[in-house]
């Protein structure tokens, strides 16, 4: 059958757009994008900016979609639904067809409300677990746990994020699980992100900075193991972090400065890049130092570190509604509304759980001027986040 660029309309579908509501926004012709998904054609490189936008992703996961061109067999729903009545014909190259699923939809995380990207992912890490227990071959069992450890780890973060960081004990299971998988299956750097993202919950969960320092110290072990520095650079700035929740100022510095330092030594082969950059460094740092009660290097590292956060939304909302805790600290009020517009903004559209729980503390915070017009608008506006 005609090869289609499925990954394409999938994502316009996630985030809401029929092939007319796309073409309309971008002011092309319905069958222009049909032909970009039946792949007749490409869009031209003036509107990949557009495009970009309209999906929600950066210019880099777009090129990614476009690239990713499938035959028609039937979509990854179908070929699921046939390795179910079949589970013991799973290969490795079923397998390489769930973890490029499994890819779209880590993309969709960081971009989407978790709440659309939930029921795709819920169905992936049910069929992988299945498939984990019918398989045939050690070798095909062992490539399917790496996958199950990918999708429950996700399912954690997304469940987690649509409870805004309230569903502790549900998000807790699904990375316990996602450890035991890599273990088994002799994955470090997949374990090591599943007990990264158990000190999460810990930290910004549960309140407990003793035990996220724990399981971040754990992660940053395994990883170290793993050979990726970039993951253990990742664990290293949850150590810090949670040195600066405990008031431990020496502690969290020395965890900051090896954190930089395994930053420096991740390449482009190490497997966990993706997942740190000198963006989140900052966006981390300046965090610490908000906890440590120093909110104006806060804000200069957070300011520092937003050009570079942008392409992953979330954490980018994240940055903006600390950035705007530091200029209110800093009593330079205008700012602070400036920037928490700003993450108000992007929630809006990812409506991720970590930026509502800042935003939160802010308007807290904010209560001394709530006879302000500006900062009326910013309670009213994350008051209506609630009630969207």
């Amino acid at each position: 059958m005609a090869p289609k660029r499925h990954r394409l309309a999938q994502r316009r579908k996630t985030v809401g757009h029929t092939q007319e509501s796309l073409a309309e926004k971008l002011g092309v012709d319905r069958t222009t994008v049909v032909r970009w998904e039946r792949t007749e054609s490409e869009p031209q490189p003036w509107i990949r900016p557009k495009l970009a936008d309209a999906l929600n992703v950066t210019l880099e996961q777009l090129t990614r979609m476009l690239d990713r061109v499938e035959d028609g067999s039937g979509s990854t729903s179908d070929r699921l639904a046939a390795l179910r009545n079949r589970p013991a014909s799973v290969d490795l190259e079923a397998v390489r067809q769930l973890r490029l699923e499994l890819e779209r939809l880590n993309d969709s995380y960081d971009t989407a409300p978790s709440t659309a990207v939930l029921p795709e992912a819920g169905r992936l890490c049910h069929e992988v677990r299945f498939l984990c227990s019918n398989a045939r071959g050690e070798g095909v069992r062992r490539a399917l746990r790496r996958v199950e450890a990918g999708s429950a780890t996700l399912m954690g973060q997304l469940i987690w994020d649509a409870s805004q960081r309230r569903d502790n004990a549900t998000a807790a299971s699904y990375y316990d699980r996602a450890a035991n998988a890599a273990r088994q299956s002799g994955y470090a750097d997949a374990e090591a992100q599943a007990w990264l993202r158990l000190s999460f919950v810990a930290l910004y969960g549960e309140g407990d900075p003793a035990a996220g320092l724990a399981r971040a110290s754990h992660a940053a072990e395994i990883a170290g193991r793993s050979g990726s520095h970039a993951m253990r650079a990742s664990a290293l700035l949850h150590v810090a972090e949670a040195s600066a929740m405990m008031g431990e100022t020496m502690d969290c510095e020395r965890s900051l400065g090896e954190a930089e330092q395994q930053l420096s030594q991740a390449d482009d082969a190490d497997p966990a890049r993706s997942l740190v950059s000198a963006g989140q460094l900052h966006r981390i740092a300046g965090s610490c130092h908000l906890f440590l009660g120093n909110p104006l290097r806060a804000q200069c590292l957070l300011a520092a570190g937003l050009p570079t956060a942008r392409n992953r939304k979330k954490s980018y909302g994240i940055a903006l509604a600390n950035l705007g805790l530091a200029r209110l600290r800093l009593r330079d009020l205008e700012g602070a509304v400036e920037a928490l517009h700003g993450a108000i903004d992007v929630v809006e559209v990812t409506r991720g759980g970590g930026a509502v729980n800042v935003l939160f503390r802010a308007n807290r915070e904010l209560r001394a001027w709530r006879d302000r017009t500006d900062v009326q608008e910013i309670m009213d506006r994350t008051l209506d986040l609630m009630v969207a």
